[in-house]
């Protein structure tokens, strides 16, 4: 498909280059499309995980990919968005995605810290396209990938091998912090063998990556743009400069139009700068060239890097000769101080993203009875996270804030609205003087409907968990009739399948038939007659134990059974329909726990 697409875009305007996004292939997709890492969530682990998968479709042979910044399904925080920005806004493709439900994953929509972290990370970005643009020459013409491990440096220290929050950009280390309250202030960082010199943009920030450059390296850095589109071949072009303990260094720049095959003709430039020092003047030359493209006319900035962020600066045209003079070995000392003073208070003047809006740090609801506990998060779709079943110890609900547990949707699409909107809590009751502990949530699922919840122990009936959901038209539009757009309540529980060899689902269908459904990773519908007469169960045989769903089977349309490696989901669905004030869509279920000979 990737393949198909490519040459397809291709046929269309020869003179442009296809860009093509799938994430999955086979070997060789990479000649055709990028890859990105497939629907993640909003987590701190999946951020962590970026990193290791990114690095591994390299070695794989895929040099472009990336991951959804900022997760794709859940929330993210605010801390999570932007650090999740910072490191990658320099992996090979940088794109932010989210799914629909989720709230708004833009970088201004979590407040003016973490809004202030993207722009600058952006900002790296695009001063060290340069730099990508050449890696990706290499990549297409070496094979080698454009974002590699931390131990690509040093291949005989076995310790690198462990790090999973850092990788190289070529001669760039890259070093993140994917945990939320360990900012860069308080990263410890292991550093290759050799010179490695610390630099920045004048935008170093704890929520964003440290930046290296390996001695003897040069790397070509250009202006900040807003987008591509804006830049010129004549723009100045800067070189970030540090020797190796010979005095050495040097790096590649390639450039072309941009776009079209030109440079398979050999309209390129492809230059390699050297630099060397000889009795305290560093010298920056043009070494060799590469094609027939022609060299702009372009100021050069080099930029020395001495040690702790500090740097000498000459400036000249590109092409022509230029030197750097050293000062005393007494002078660099005190540059190298001053600069690393400077730095240690940017990042404390620097303002952190809060997370005060972090999700996971809130607390659920807690609903109690002699035989059950559950945990109610109202902010992520009212969901259940918890369902401890007392008197046998045991959990039934696979059990994550951000996604799986128990969820509702209101369309036959999977996490169609309602599963990650925040709920409020319209009525909240406390056990008291025989009443019943109960909980009442609603929340908005737009076009005028809402989706509310009510769970809660009946009286006298400790051991029944007892769910009323419902789908209603709060405010639908005059122009439609009084009818909301089309709805359907799906009841989406995701429970621990602890025993596979020994679980099953049974019941007994509308129309008499016995059914036992095994775990074999399929998913299962059954309808009309076929559904079950009321009542299902999930039966762990080695716990002697069975959960059992009842519903009124007037409110269901049809049910699904979808086995995981280690989880089971047992949907029930209501008809797919318009609803109005006079209609709404309901659904009544509870769960009980039953022992089984």
């Amino acid at each position: 498909m990737a393949r198909s697409t490519y040459e397809g875009m291709k046929l269309a305007n020869e003179n442009k280059r296809p860009f093509v996004l799938t994430r999955a292939g086979f070997s060789g997709s990479q000649r055709y499309a990028a890859t990105w890492t497939g629907d993640n969530l909003s987590t701190w682990e999946h951020l962590h995980m970026s990193i290791s998968m990114v690095l591994q479709l390299g070695l794989s042979g895929q040099p472009l990919s990336g991951p959804d910044i900022g997760g794709f399904a859940g929330n993210a925080t605010p801390r999570l968005f932007g650090r999740w920005m910072g490191v990658g806004s320099l992996f090979p493709f940088c794109r932010g995605h989210s799914e629909a439900e989720s709230t708004d994953h833009e970088p201004w929509s979590f407040g003016e810290e973490c809004e202030e972290v993207c722009r600058l990370a952006l900002k790296r970005r695009y001063r060290l396209i340069p730099l990508i643009y050449t890696l990706f020459y290499f990549a297409h013409t070496r094979g080698t990938p454009v974002a590699t491990p931390t131990f690509f440096a040093d291949p005989k220290d076995p310790s690198l091998r462990k790090l999973e929050n850092s990788f190289l950009l070529g001669p760039v280390l890259v070093y993140a912090s994917t945990t939320p309250n360990q900012g860069l202030d308080k990263l410890e960082v292991t550093l290759p063998k050799g010179i490695w010199l610390g630099f920045d943009f004048s935008d170093s920030h704890p929520d964003l990556p440290a930046l290296y450059l390996k001695g003897g390296s040069i790397i070509p850095v250009g202006l900040p743009l807003q987008h591509v589109g804006e830049a010129s071949p004549s723009d100045e072009l800067t070189l970030l400069v540090a020797l190796d303990e010979y005095g050495k260094a040097e790096g590649f720049l390639f450039e072309d139009d941009g776009d079209g095959y030109e440079f398979t003709k050999g309209n390129y430039l492809l230059t390699r700068y050297v630099a060397e020092l000889q009795s305290s003047v560093v010298t920056v030359i043009v070494h060799k060239t590469e094609g027939s493209w022609k060299r702009p006319t372009r100021h050069l900035h080099i930029q020395l890097l001495l040690g702790g962020g500090a740097m000498l600066d000459t400036w000249g045209v590109d092409g022509e000769v230029l030197h750097v003079n050293l000062p005393s070995e007494e002078e660099v000392s005190k540059l190298v101080l001053t600069s690393e003073k400077k730095y240690k208070e940017q990042l404390e003047k620097a303002i952190q993203i809060p997370d005060v809006e972090d999700i996971v740090s809130r607390t659920p609801i807690e609903l109690k009875s002699s035989d059950w506990l559950l945990k109610v998060v109202p902010w992520i779709g009212g969901r259940i996270i918890s369902m401890m079943h007392s008197p046998s110890g045991t959990q039934w609900l696979h059990r994550r804030i951000e996604i799986s547990g128990y969820e509702e949707y209101s369309g036959t699409e999977y996490r169609s609205a309602g599963c990650s909107e925040e709920y409020s809590i319209i009525n909240r009751e406390l056990e008291h003087a025989e009443e019943e502990e109960s909980v009442v949530l609603e929340g908005d699922i737009g076009g005028g409907l809402v989706l509310q919840r009510k769970i809660y122990f009946p009286k006298n009936a400790a051991n029944i968990i007892q769910i009323n959901s419902s789908i209603i038209a709060h405010s639908v539009g005059a122009g439609t009739g009084g009818f909301s757009r089309l709805a359907c309540l799906r009841i989406h529980p995701t429970f621990i399948l602890l025993h596979p060899s020994e679980s099953f689902v049974s019941f007994t269908s509308v129309d008499g038939s016995k059914h036992e459904v095994f775990p074999d990773g399929r998913e299962q519908i059954f309808e009309g007659r076929l559904i079950p007469n009321g009542e299902w169960r999930f039966v762990d045989k080695r716990l002697g134990l069975a959960l059992v769903n009842r519903f009124n089977v007037n409110e269901v349309l049809k049910c699904i059974v979808q086995w995981d490696s280690d989880t089971v989901n047992l949907e029930l669905w209501s008809e797919n329909r318009c609803v109005s004030e006079q209609s709404p869509i309901q659904i009544s279920h509870q769960y009980e726990v039953i022992r089984i000979p």
